[in-house]
């Protein structure tokens, strides 16, 4: 996991960069947005290993960033963040792509699993 880049992506500052300080602890190479736009510009300039997605965000939504980033066959594996009430997004998003969803409060032990997980899935694709 050390060498996987992954961009986070949700529009609770506070709580988005409290995660990527976690993964930074452990080594983990993290950037960070705070909307969908920003996502995407990111996304156009570098490549991520996995992004983590939150599925409701004001302006561009988590589904519609799914949905460009599998337009442009972008090759990175997604991981949706879904609060209560939003399962229904997360199995959505599934459908359109995702390689899992999670839902907030988010434990980091099994963020980083899922993580591994989809980094796995994609080199023995």
């Amino acid at each position: 996991m050390n060498d996987a880049k992954v961009l986070l992506v949700d529009d609770e500052e506070e709580f988005v960069s409290a995660l990527a300080e976690r993964l930074d602890i452990r080594g983990i190479d993290t950037r960070v947005a705070t909307d969908g736009e920003q996502a995407l510009e990111l996304i156009e300039s570098q490549l991520f290993d996995v992004i983590v997605l939150d599925v409701i965000m004001p302006g561009i939504s988590g589904l519609e960033v799914l949905q460009r980033i599998k337009a442009k066959k972008i090759p990175s594996a997604v991981i949706l963040l879904t609060g209560h009430g939003s399962t229904r997004e997360g199995v959505e998003g599934m459908r359109m792509g995702a390689f899992d969803y999670l839902m907030k409060p988010l434990d980091i032990d099994e963020l980083i699993g899922k993580m591994k997980e989809s980094i796995a899935a994609r080199k023995s694709e």
